[in-house]
């Protein structure tokens, strides 16, 4: 099966999903896929009674009902890849930015850092592009381990930090503060790659939006820019 097909039936699949769990499904769903990677772009996607709670403030409600759906949701989705893409996903990440209506699910294969390749992976202004998520991350906490970026498209970059936690997030995620900790780290963190216009300048392009999240128990984030294509 071609990847075009491919990306199309997940597209479709995930619209159809999202509609049958949350009663409304996106506009589109832009799906994104190479050999240990699949992201899936959503536009358009908030619920009637979503917008009634961000008029009145209540978008970590919205955050709260998603991320319970999501739980049950993602093993279904992590299957369906499979089947259609021979896809293994080892890794689920997810994001949603509720005042553009828009949402990020990346699923990536566990040989993401075990294939040299994509370490050597390159694209104009990559190292820049590394430094000011190194300087994000330090701000926010501390310089990652190990950063690994693949513009994934034109429009998607996907940027893998390894090492990011210190020991007093460590030991919130041990007394039960997991979900604290996220909300607060993903205020802060995206935060500062909003107001970092330097992206935009090294990319030379728009950013449209910025995703994040964590997998605390790996001790990794991903953050995926997705961008405005050039011509």
């Amino acid at each position: 099966m071609e990847t075009n097909v491919k990306q199309q039936e997940v597209s479709s699949y995930i619209g159809k999903l999202l509609r049958d769990n949350f009663g409304k499904g996106p506009e589109s769903v832009y799906v994104s896929i190479n050999n240990s990677i699949i992201t899936m772009y959503l536009r358009n996607f908030i619920t009637p009674m979503e917008n009634v709670l961000m008029a009145r403030d209540e978008e970590k409600t919205v955050m709260q009902t998603r991320d319970m759906l999501m739980q049950s949701l993602i093993p279904e989705i992590k299957a369906y890849v499979k089947i259609v893409t021979g896809l293994d996903i080892k890794e689920f990440y997810y994001d949603w930015n509720l005042h553009n209506k828009s949402g990020i699910f990346t699923g990536i294969c566990s040989e993401l850092f075990k294939d040299e390749d994509l370490h050597d992976f390159t694209y104009p202004g990559k190292e820049r592009i590394h430094k000011e998520i190194s300087d994000v991350s330090l701000h926010a906490q501390k310089v990652p381990d190990e950063i690994v970026s693949i513009l994934l498209n034109p429009r998607t970059l996907i940027v893998i930090r390894n090492g990011i936690l210190v020991s007093i997030e460590k030991e919130l995620i041990r007394l039960g503060y997991r979900e604290t900790l996220k909300i607060a780290k993903r205020n802060l963190e995206k935060t500062l790659l909003h107001n970092n216009h330097n992206f935009e300048s090294i990319l030379n392009t728009k950013v449209l939006d910025i995703f994040i999240d964590w997998d605390l128990q790996l001790d990794r984030s991903s953050i995926v820019f997705i961008l405005k294509p050039i011509g």
